[in-house]
């Protein structure tokens, strides 16, 4: 979550466009990649991310046990749910693998807690109330760290990170589904780099 400011959500159709897309991100200064479990290509583009030279790959949109186990044997390094159960975050635990549960009420960072969890997702960011509803929901727990994502731009992102309880946000802004413009997309992870700044 230190690495960046800025995680990109990636849904990736193509498994041929995985290796010139983590190149560009790379290349423009973002390493942590998120690949969400929503296409039937994601695993495999996982693996494709991995070959690439200084990219942090793992999964998102990762919804149980079972979708953990396969995400782990494609090679993913960390691992992002849109929520928090008490199965998937053991399982995780055990597998020793980085683990992003996702949390939108104070019960839900409670229940991580309890689970030794202290690093969060806040989803879905804005349709969740934005950054008051963070703000508010942070404020009883000062050890708690969040990467906000959903809903997130260019233009909103640096008031997100600049919240003393967010490490990162994710962007899925950076690379639009479908055909990717590799020279846009090195220039939208250059620009994300320097958000945090």
């Amino acid at each position: 979550m230190r690495t960046a400011p800025v995680i990109p959500v990636l849904v990736i159709d193509e498994v041929a466009h995985a290796a010139p897309i983590a190149e560009a991100l790379v290349k423009g200064g973002l390493t942590v990649l998120e690949v969400t479990l929503r296409t039937s290509t994601a695993l495999e583009v996982i693996r494709e991310m991995k070959q690439v030279p200084g990219a942090i790959v793992g999964a998102g949109t990762v919804l149980n046990e079972f979708a953990l186990d396969d995400a782990l044997k494609a090679g993913s390094e960390f691992i992002v749910s849109p929520g928090l159960t008490e199965s998937l975050a053991k399982a995780a635990i055990a597998a020793d693998v980085p683990f992003l549960p996702g949390t939108a009420t104070s019960s839900d960072i409670m229940r991580g807690l309890d689970l030794g969890l202290d690093r969060f997702k806040f989803f879905p960011a804005e349709a969740n109330g934005g950054i008051p509803a963070l703000k508010a929901i942070a404020a009883p727990f000062a050890s708690v760290r969040f990467c906000p994502t959903g809903g997130i731009t260019a233009a909103t992102a640096p008031d997100w990170l600049a919240l003393d309880s967010v490490l990162c946000c994710g962007g899925s802004w950076i690379v639009p589904r479908g055909t990717p413009d590799l020279a846009a997309i090195e220039a939208a992870a250059a620009a994300a780099t320097k958000l945090g700044a």
